[in-house]
C-alpha cells in the first residue's frame, strides 16, 4: 500500500511537471467582464545571486498625452560596475481603453518601447521586464528620464494606464564580472523629420574602436501604417491604399547608405480587427519592441575626426507624403583606452538596390491581391588601426520578404501568409557573428453579416505566427496560434466573444533547454506547462 502511494505521488508530479496545473474553474463559454492578467511565455531575465539596488523612474496613471518627467539618480547602494542592469515594468488597467504605444528615454536615448493589453471591465495587470545592461554607461550619472504614452480617457474611453517603471541593478561578485558593454551611449543631436525620414548629427569621441547602431521603429497606431504588412495600391481599392506591402529601414552616414534592416511586423492588442485574439497573451514581441541594430564598424574610420557627421533612418516604401512610423535611433561606442585618436579606412563598399516584384489584381468593389517578392544585401568592410593593432571588420547583411494577400470582394474574407528573413554575419578581429532573423504571419480575417443580429457582423480570426531568432550563441522560437470570434456593432454584452490560443517560447544554447507553453480558452488559462 506504502508503495502504491509513493508511486501514484510521483506520477502525479510527473504530469504536473509536465502538463502543468488545470484551471482552478472551467473556461466560460464566451468572455465574460474579466479575464486573467496576460502573460507571455518567455523566460525570466537570468540575474546572478549578487546585492540589488532598486530605482524608480516612473509612477504615473497616463490619462492624456503629456509625457511624464522624472531624473533617474544612480543607486548609492550599489554602485557600479554593475554585472546587469534589468527594466521592470508593471502596469494596470480596468474599464474600456484602447490599445496604447508607450516610449522611454532617459540622458535623451531610448531604452524601451511597449504596447499596452485593452483591458476587461473588471481589471487586468501586467508585467515586462527588459535586459537594459547595454545602456550602463548611460546610468552612471544622474538622467532625465521621459516616458510617453498617449492616452485618451473620457465618458466612453474610461481606463487609466497606471505605471511603474523601475530600474534593478545587480552588483558585481565573485565569478561574476562587469558586464562588458560600450563605452558610451548616444542619441542624435538637433533632429529633424522630413516625412518617413530621421536626420541627426553626432559626434564621436576621437579614439572609437566600435560602433553599433539600434532603432526603436514601428509603423505607428491609428493609421494604415500600423498595418502596412498588408498594404495594396490604390488601384486595387484596398482599404489600406499605402502601396507596396514592403518596409525596409535603411541607416545613411553623410548621405551614404550604411545598413539595411527589416522591419518587425508588430500586431497589438486591438490588431486584426480582433482584440479577442490577445486575452490574456498578447503576439510576440508586443509588450517589449525590440530596436532593430545595425553594425557600423566599417565606417568608424571616418567619423574620428572630433566633427559632427549626419546620421539619416529613412523608412523606405513609405507612400510619399504619408506619415505614421516612430523611429528613435541610438549609437554604442567602444573606445580605446590607451589612444586620444583611432584611424582607418573603408577599404570595400557594396549595397545593392533594392530587388522587388509586386503583382496586383484587383479593383473597388472587387476581389483583389498582392503578391510581393522582395530582396537586398549589403556587404561593407573597413579597419580601424588601435592600440591593439589594425582590425578588420566586414558587415554582411541580407533581406528577404515574401508576402501573398489576397481578399474577396468587400473584403469579407482577408487572407496573409507573409514571411520575412534578415540575416547578418559580422566578421571582426576573426570572430564571426551571426545574427539570423526569421518571422512570418499566416492568418484569415472574416467579416460576414451576423445571420440573426440587425446590423450586426460576425468577425472571425484566424491566425499563426512564429519569430525565430537564430544567433552564433543559440536558438529561440515564440510561436503564437489562435482563434477568436464576436459579433461587431452591438453594445459589449452582445458580442457574444469566444477564443482560444496557445503561445510557446523555445530556447536552445549555452543556457540550456527552454519551452514553455501557455493555453487558453476564453481569456482564461486553461494549461501552463514547461517541457525542459
Amino acid at each position: 500500500m506504502r508503495i502504491r502511494s509513493v508511486a501514484i505521488v510521483s506520477l502525479s508530479v510527473l504530469l504536473l511537471a509536465q502538463f502543468g496545473p488545470a484551471a482552478a474553474v472551467p473556461p466560460p463559454p464566451e468572455f465574460g467582464t474579466d479575464y486573467d492578467d496576460p502573460r507571455t511565455p518567455v523566460p525570466a531575465i537570468a540575474v546572478p545571486d549578487t546585492k540589488h539596488c532598486q530605482v524608480q523612474i516612473v509612477r504615473h496613471g497616463f490619462r492624456n498625452f503629456d509625457p511624464y518627467r522624472s531624473t533617474y539618480t544612480p543607486p548609492a547602494a550599489c554602485q557600479g560596475p554593475w554585472s546587469k542592469v534589468v527594466l521592470r515594468m508593471h502596469g494596470e488597467v480596468k474599464g474600456v481603453q484602447y490599445d496604447r504605444l508607450g516610449h522611454i528615454t532617459i540622458g535623451g536615448v531610448g531604452v524601451f518601447r511597449t504596447s499596452t493589453p485593452e483591458p476587461s471591465a473588471d481589471g487586468i495587470a501586467w508585467d515586462v521586464e527588459k535586459d537594459v545592461t547595454s545602456y550602463a554607461p548611460l546610468l552612471t550619472e544622474p538622467q532625465p528620464v521621459v516616458m510617453e504614452l498617449g492616452n485618451v480617457v473620457n465618458e466612453t474611453y474610461t481606463g487609466v494606464l497606471d505605471i511603474t517603471v523601475t530600474l534593478d541593478f545587480y552588483s558585481t561578485g565573485r565569478r561574476v564580472p562587469a558586464a562588458k558593454t560600450a563605452n558610451v551611449v548616444l542619441p542624435l543631436q538637433d533632429q529633424r523629420r522630413e516625412e518617413s525620414d530621421l536626420i541627426g548629427t553626432a559626434t564621436l569621441p576621437r579614439n572609437t574602436t566600435r560602433l553599433l547602431g539600434e532603432v526603436y521603429v514601428t509603423g505607428s497606431g491609428g493609421g494604415c501604417e500600423e498595418f502596412w504588412d498588408t498594404s495594396a495600391p490604390a488601384e486595387t481599392g484596398y482599404s489600406c491604399p499605402d502601396g507596396s506591402p514592403y518596409r525596409e529601414v535603411d541607416v545613411s552616414i553623410d548621405g551614404k547608405p550604411a545598413g539595411i534592416a527589416l522591419p518587425y511586423p508588430y500586431i497589438y492588442t486591438g490588431g486584426w480587427s480582433n482584440p479577442y485574439s490577445w486575452r490574456p497573451s498578447p503576439a510576440p514581441r508586443a509588450f517589449d519592441i525590440k530596436p532593430l541594430t545595425y553594425d557600423l564598424t566599417p565606417f568608424v574610420g571616418l567619423l574620428t575626426d572630433g566633427k559632427p557627421h549626419e546620421f539619416r533612418v529613412h523608412v523606405n516604401g513609405v507612400p510619399a507624403g504619408q506619415s505614421g512610423w516612430f523611429t528613435v535611433p541610438n549609437l554604442h561606442v567602444w573606445t580605446d583606452p590607451h589612444r586620444s585618436r583611432t584611424s582607418g579606412k573603408l577599404t570595400s563598399y557594396a549595397v545593392a538596390p533594392l530587388t522587388k516584384t509586386d503583382e496586383v489584381t484587383g479593383a473597388p468593389n472587387q476581389a483583389g491581391s498582392v503578391s510581393t517578392k522582395a530582396s537586398r544585401t549589403l556587404k561593407i568592410s573597413g579597419y580601424v588601426d588601435t592600440s591593439a593593432g589594425r582590425i578588420r571588420t566586414t558587415v554582411q547583411r541580407t533581406l528577404r520578404n515574401t508576402s501573398d494577400h489576397t481578399w474577396t470582394a468587400g473584403e469579407t474574407h482577408d487572407s496573409l501568409d507573409a514571411s520575412w528573413r534578415d540575416t547578418s554575419v559580422v566578421t571582426s578581429g576573426g570572430k564571426v557573428e551571426l545574427t539570423d532573423l526569421d518571422y512570418g504571419k499566416t492568418g484569415l480575417l472574416t467579416f460576414l453579416p451576423n445571420a440573426t443580429v440587425p446590423g450586426g457582423y460576425d468577425v472571425v480570426t484566424d491566425l499563426k505566427i512564429y519569430d525565430k531568432i537564430r544567433t552564433t550563441r543559440g536558438f529561440s522560437n515564440e510561436t503564437y496560434d489562435g482563434r477568436a470570434s464576436w459579433i461587431y456593432n452591438v453594445p459589449r454584452d452582445q458580442r457574444h466573444a469566444t477564443g482560444t490560443q496557445t503561445v510557446r517560447f523555445q530556447s536552445f544554447g549555452a543556457n540550456g533547454c527552454y519551452d514553455h507553453t501557455l493555453q487558453a480558452v476564453n481569456g482564461i488559462y486553461t494549461k501552463d506547462y514547461y517541457r525542459c
